[in-house]
């Protein structure tokens, strides 16, 4: 299934290819989480690109059978990573020349599926990956990014803010996930890097409205999406 995220005031459309995902990067989210160790290098999974959608279309919990496979959706509120141009084993200090530009998303989760399936043992790419997880805003352009080191975002939920984080409290920087990650994958254009979530995940329930912004070192807004639960 062929993706297309829209380039900020450009006519210029990013086919979306593969979707990395970063877990754990944000220490005050791990604390949410009872008993979790504290990473010493990415926790990477990935999405389908059939999960990325624009934020119009609303998040839907799948059916199966003619019910709902979850009933613990959360929210993940994420800056993204789009690639420009294909790369392998970049180094640090030129891995952002591989950046086409900045995104702001939601990794929407089935907690319920995600922690039968760690218990288990088994893959949780359900709770990830299904159709309508990966709500994303338009893509700026990297050279619009003053630093990618200091860029604040939020999740308002019925107006009331749930989410707030800044990538300079990410354990792992964007130069570094991108430079690890090429080292073990082959980075190719057309690629999203889903950073990790800070703290705030929460249930959410049908009905509720969504409003995702992402500001630049000045507080100033770079770019925000609507949304909302089906």
């Amino acid at each position: 299934m062929e993706k297309f995220i829209k380039i900020k005031d450009t006519d210029e459309k990013f086919r979306v290819n593969n979707i990395y995902c970063i877990g754990k990067n944000y220490l005050e989210h791990i604390k949410e989480f009872k008993n979790q160790e504290i990473p010493t290098e990415p926790v990477v999974f990935c999405k389908p690109n059939s999960s990325v959608i624009t934020p119009d279309i609303g998040i839907k919990i799948p059916d199966f059978n003619g019910n709902k496979i979850s009933g613990n959706l959360q929210n993940e509120t994420e800056i993204v990573i789009a690639i420009g141009k294909d790369g392998h084993k970049i180094s640090r200090e030129n891995s952002f020349d591989y950046i086409k530009g900045i995104a702001i998303g939601l990794d929407m989760t089935l907690r319920d599926i995600q922690s039968k399936a760690k218990e288990k043992g088994l893959p949780w790419v359900i709770s990830k990956g299904f159709y309508t997880s990966s709500p994303i805003s338009e893509i700026i352009p990297f050279n619009k990014i003053s630093n990618p080191d200091n860029l604040s975002f939020n999740l308002k939920v019925n107006g009331e803010v749930r989410q707030k984080g800044n990538t300079s409290d990410m354990m792992f920087k964007i130069d570094f996930i991108i430079s690890y990650l090429s080292e073990i994958f082959y980075l190719s254009e057309g690629d999203l890097i889903f950073t990790g979530t800070p703290e705030g995940i929460s249930k959410m329930n049908e009905g509720d409205k969504l409003e995702v912004t992402l500001l630049d070192e000045n507080s100033s807004e770079l770019i925000s999406f609507k949304t909302f639960i089906v």
